[in-house]
């Protein structure tokens, strides 16, 4: 593990979190990204060595509508950084660990990304990433 990459959060509408977060916060905002396999777009707001990643739902079915619908905007999840996601998925797993993927998927910015399953992790969605 090598940092804590980002903070997933949430929300409804991006342009009404950018509204606080960027104009009022004064965060610096990444251009709009959509991640198709994820159904969800993405901006990114730099803030020192990690960054808040706010997410919103391109789909009514896709995980952050699912997690909208049930628990509200908020903390969505954590993403730790890693050197070898693979490699980490799979000493994980040996572990006993739930994985929710066991191999890694494209995420925002030709990132591989993975979570991890809550229960396993004390109630927090955990999100490997390895950059692109």
């Amino acid at each position: 593990m090598e940092k804590l990459a980002h903070i997933g959060i949430a929300v409804e509408d991006m342009e009404k979190a950018l509204a606080f977060y960027r104009d009022v916060l004064g965060f610096e905002a990444s251009p709009p990204q959509v991640v198709e396999e994820q159904q969800v777009k993405v901006v990114f707001l730099p803030l020192g060595e990690t960054k808040l990643e706010l997410l919103e739902p391109t789909g009514p079915d896709s995980p952050v509508a699912r997690f909208l619908r049930e628990r509200g905007e908020g903390v969505h999840h954590l993403a730790v950084q890693v050197a070898d996601i693979e490699a980490k998925l799979k000493e994980i797993e040996a572990s006993g660990a739930r994985l929710i993927d066991k191999t890694p998927r494209q995420g925002a910015g030709g990132s591989k990304i993975a979570f991890l399953h809550p229960k396993s992790t004390s109630g927090v969605l955990l999100e490997l990433c390895q950059k692109g």
